[in-house]
């Protein structure tokens, strides 16, 4: 509820409340009952970013040695860690990419294109946050990903705001300049059309749960534990898609994963994840094609219905 002259939003307003049981069914290509993807987000930050008033982009003073070499780290070492990890078991990638990364390692852009990888935005650079900015700013980052991308034979289809900082109208923008898919909310385990005044938009499920950096520095997990949890993440998703197809998405990071003491484990989950038969390997991109072409318009009806029946 809000109180008498308050004037913010109680919610973002961009999606409809949609409980699990009851929604239309999901085919899935191969009838399979899991989509699994993974997204490297393969990024930049700036040795010294401009300051944001809302989020300060290091944990420490300015300059940050430690973290941002801890960061290269990823690009020069980790990133073939687990490109090769994954090209050994034909798994793509769907990358969320600081677009400036095509400028400042082109080696990478390179061998993510040739292993088949999809690029997506992860905006300019992940010190650049959406916070404060206008919507013609944040118009302007996103029209200038979409011609980075284009360069280097990629077409812009999927968005992750920098370090997770939309607003409310970052959606309404994306959708206008042609963005397909969204990552930029946490909130389903199935793509879900969203509720914007101009265009189509949908969300993917990624993860900030099945994500190496939560769980490694946030949470101080040991590799087993990681192991483990992926591993339970992946068993529920798989047991309850054979009802109605779920989406599972593991976001990584090469400075995370690409330790020498973590890719095992990673290579034993993508093997686990292997050893399950009725499971699709999309790119995002392939995701948001499936989606749009066999199930957008049904569940679209089927929201404005459930919408209608709340008044």
């Amino acid at each position: 509820m809000q109180s008498a002259g308050q004037e913010r939003p109680v919610d973002t307003g961009d999606y409809v409340y949609a409980p699990i049981r009851g929604r239309p069914h999901l085919g899935m290509p191969g009838d399979a009952q899991l989509a699994f993807w993974v997204a490297p987000n393969i990024e930049h930050y700036e040795w010294m970013p401009p300051v944001n008033p809302n989020r300060h982009p290091w944990p420490r003073v300015m300059p940050d040695v430690l973290n941002y070499s801890v960061r290269d780290f990823g690009n020069r070492i980790g990133f073939r860690r687990i490109s090769d990890e994954m090209a050994k078991r034909n798994i793509r990638g769907s990358v969320s990419l600081s677009v400036a990364v095509c400028d400042h390692f082109p080696d990478i852009i390179k061998r993510c294109n040739d292993l088949g990888w999809e690029l997506f935005s992860h905006g300019v650079y992940n010190s650049r946050y959406f916070y404060g900015m206008s919507p013609e700013e944040q118009r302007h980052v996103i029209i200038d990903s979409r011609e980075t991308l284009a360069k280097v034979g990629q077409t812009l289809d999927g968005w992750l705001t920098p370090a997770i900082t939309p607003d409310l109208e970052t959606q309404e923008i994306l959708a206008q300049e042609g963005v397909r898919y969204t990552l930029d909310y946490f909130h389903d385990e199935q793509p879900m059309p969203l509720k914007l005044k101009t265009g189509k938009l949908i969300s993917i499920p990624y993860s900030i749960e099945m994500n190496d950096t939560p769980m490694a520095h946030w949470h101080n997990m040991s590799v087993a534990e990681i192991l483990a949890s992926l591993k339970a993440q992946f068993d529920r998703l798989y047991a309850e898609g054979a009802e109605n197809p779920r989406v599972m998405c593991f976001a990584i990071h090469p400075f995370v994963l690409g330790q020498a003491h973590r890719i095992d484990a990673f290579a034993a989950f993508l093997d686990y994840v292997k050893s399950h038969d009725r499971v699709w390997y999309p790119t995002g991109r392939e995701i948001a094609d499936w989606y749009y072409d066999r199930h957008y318009d049904v569940v679209s009806d089927w929201l404005a219905a459930v919408e209608g029946e709340r008044g």
